[in-house]
């Protein structure tokens, strides 16, 4: 990700190109790379920085003591994780935090983020109120998620899902972040059980799709 692309990114929103060297020099942030499913932080670990991811993406995964796993969280590139064990010290991150793919992420320590310097410097300000904003929304992801996995059916849980991608996306076709297991886990059923549903609900003409490309058809959010 080069200077405009971080500039894009929510968390630096309003922060003009010399004011971000300043603010990325005075938190101390620093960058490293990840190849896939490489962990980016173990389950149980406290942490006192946030993640940005410049390219690439992660998951959060909790995983189970009979061996199963599921998706709680996927980030992709722009956006951060982290923030909200680094703001409590001490407290263990629970689940893993994974690389789905080969990915590189800035740390920025949150205790300089959260704590101005005593210039009072407007753009460490507007940085302030960019994390609370991502909280927010992290934080309706979060009671989306759990709509998605509120019905009891495999099939309802797929249309809620899948209609809430559409609706974001603006159209019936689009893309979704996960591969089958990795929506498996999100959703919170079997790969199994899942990828037979899929398969009867195109027969059904619900849905059409390709690997992660999706058609959601007409009425199929009715379901």
């Amino acid at each position: 990700m080069d200077k405009n692309d971080l500039l894009d990114t929510t968390l630096f929103r309003g922060i003009s190109p010399e004011d971000a060297d300043t603010l990325l020099s005075c938190l101390e942030a620093r960058t490293k790379k990840y190849v896939k499913d490489e962990a980016v932080i173990r389950s149980g670990e406290p942490v006192r920085e946030l993640g940005l991811i410049l390219s690439g993406s992660v998951n959060v995964v909790a995983n189970f003591y009979r061996g199963s796993e599921s998706i709680f969280g996927h980030f992709g590139r722009g956006e951060i994780f982290g923030e909200d064990y680094a703001a409590v010290p001490g407290r263990g991150v629970i689940g893993d935090v994974v690389a789905a793919e080969e990915s590189e992420i800035m740390f920025i320590d949150v205790n300089r983020l959260l704590t101005t310097c005593e210039n009072g410097c407007s753009f460490h300000q507007q940085m302030i109120r960019n994390l609370l904003t991502i909280s927010a929304q992290k934080n309706l992801s979060l009671s989306t998620r759990m709509m998605h996995i509120a019905p009891k059916s495999i099939r309802e849980r797929l249309l809620s899902y899948l209609s809430e991608r559409a609706m974001e996306k603006g159209s019936r076709r689009f893309r979704i972040p996960f591969d089958r297991q990795q929506l498996a886990g999100y959703l919170g059923v079997d790969r199994s059980a899942m990828s037979h549903e899929l398969s009867k609900m195109r027969r059904d003409g619900l849905i059409t799709y390709h690997k992660s490309d999706f058609t959601l058809h007409e009425g199929a959010g009715r379901e």
